[in-house]
């Protein structure tokens, strides 16, 4: 792939952001790369957990203004399709069965704070930034509107996005946008230290299914909400994951995810 780099190494795929002299804006060509790895990293045996990092100083600057610039000239549809490859990007990170943290080393911009958004975890440098600030250049937050509700509730989303502000990483792990902060120095142990608990602490399957439950869940009313956790519990209950594990832990035996 020319703009992102896919990795696997002890369980843990890598999807590295390497546009590093373009601050790694996003446009068609990157959006499409990043649903591509999205795609295999869920598919492939040899990942149970995803980071996604990336190179250079920033994160991610959000929209390449300069391809943004360029598809003013085009028509509505023309403009729907491109803007449907960024919402596919999203809703595949977010309904991927496997977790995804996100390391964060520098500015998570718009669109860039969106890719942040979705993920399950995210662990960032104290240096780090974040901020919707697509209000600020004419342009509007939307494709990461309903993730953002779901993640920290409609009155800090509303705040947000029609704010514009830049919040610093101990502020973005206050308003529940990041799980925590923590030093530069410490960033990539502090995240693959998470990463190794959850790939050697958990199951595969049960993390799946979890994340699948919380999902579906979210759009609906409390009674169909209980009903799918019901029907997710009894499945789970004939998994493999879940016989191994109930018999390591009635036999005192430490189990190997």
């Amino acid at each position: 792939m020319e703009h992102i780099r896919y990795e696997v190494n002890n369980r843990i795929g890598f999807i590295i952001l390497n546009r590093p002299e373009k601050r790694n804006a996003l446009h068609a060509g990157l959006t499409a790369e990043l649903t591509e790895a999205f795609e295999q990293a869920g598919k492939d045996q040899q990942v149970k957990v995803i980071i996604l990092a990336a190179e250079g100083e920033a994160f991610c600057a959000g929209a390449d203004l300069a391809y943004l610039q360029s598809m003013q000239q085009f028509t509505y549809e023309e403009n729907l399709e491109d803007s449907a490859k960024l919402k596919n990007l999203f809703f595949t990170m977010y309904t991927l069965p496997k977790v995804i943290i996100a390391c964060v080393q520098g500015p998570a911009l718009a669109g860039g704070c969106g890719l942040v958004t979705v993920c399950d975890f995210a662990v960032a440098a104290t240096s780090a930034t974040f901020g919707y600030t697509e209000v600020r250049i004419g342009f509007v937050p939307a494709l990461v509107t309903p993730f953002l509700i779901r993640k920290v509730g409609e009155g800090k989303a509303r705040q947000l996005l029609l704010g514009g502000q830049l919040l610093s990483a101990p502020e973005a792990a206050q308003w529940g946008l990041i799980t925590r902060a923590t030093s530069r120095e410490k960033l990539k142990e502090e995240t693959m230290l998470l990463a190794r608990q959850l790939t050697g602490n958990n199951s595969a399957e049960s993390m799946a299914l979890t994340k699948t439950l919380l999902h579906q869940s979210s759009t609906l009313e409390l009674n169909e909400a209980l009903n799918l956790a019901a029907e997710t519990n009894a499945r789970a209950r004939s998994t493999a994951d879940c016989r191994r594990g109930i018999s390591a832990f009635l036999n005192k035996e430490k189990i190997m995810w």
